[in-house]
């Protein structure tokens, strides 16, 4: 009998290290899972906001466009004007360097550019516009009508300031862009002085799946 309970004991002993074995394997599974499912982005995370979810625009050829039309790539949605003299210039050639530095997946970056100013960029004048930075990139117009609305649901700020001169102005604006990823969905929120690198490898991220 004693011999039995002896048996019986180690048999218990081997399940409870065999089980703890296990646990300790799942909880390492989770935790990797874990990491995997919340990469590290140097731009602000959106995931799961209410806001700025899509639009419905025409582009430089009249075409009418929406997030849905870029599904599988990772879409830059930045809001200016033509005759911006730093901050749009600077973010447009940014984006053009990414494209260039992510290689055969330099076809999958969107760049789309929206106007603050419709009452001055023409079709005509965005496509020349845009041709200076990469001819994928697209520039979408809002009508002077849409593009309060657009901006509030954007959360965008603009705002006209009259020039020295009499017709003359110029646009103050909000200088970030909104990134999406593959699927449509708003994840970021770049702030502009980030660098060409950093939104590089937070698209590279997405670009992944993560």
């Amino acid at each position: 009998m004693k011999h039995t309970l002896n048996a019986q004991s180690k048999r218990n002993a081997l399940k409870l290290i065999a089980a703890s074995a296990l646990a300790s394997a799942a909880a390492g599974l989770f935790t990797a899972c874990s990491k995997i499912e919340k990469p590290q982005f140097v731009s602000i995370d959106l995931t799961g906001a209410d806001y700025a979810k899509d639009f419905s625009l025409p582009d430089q050829y009249g075409q009418q466009r929406s997030i849905r039309d870029f599904a599988g790539k990772v879409v830059v949605v930045f809001f200016g004007f033509t005759q911006c003299p730093d901050v749009c210039p600077t973010s447009m050639t940014e984006l053009a360097q990414i494209k260039k530095s992510l290689g055969a997946d330099g076809d999958k970056l969107q760049a789309v550019f929206i106007t603050v100013d419709p009452e001055r960029d023409t079709p005509e004048l965005l496509k020349a516009y845009m041709a200076n930075f990469d001819a994928s990139f697209l520039a979408l117009r809002p009508t002077l009508a849409q593009l309060p609305e657009l901006a509030k649901d954007f959360k965008i700020y603009y705002k006209k300031v009259e020039g020295k001169t009499p017709g003359s102005y110029s646009m103050d604006h909000s200088a970030g862009s909104y990134v999406y990823d593959p699927k449509g969905h708003l994840r970021l929120y770049n702030r502009y002085g980030s660098g060409a690198e950093a939104l590089g490898a937070d698209i590279r991220l997405l670009l992944q799946g993560l």
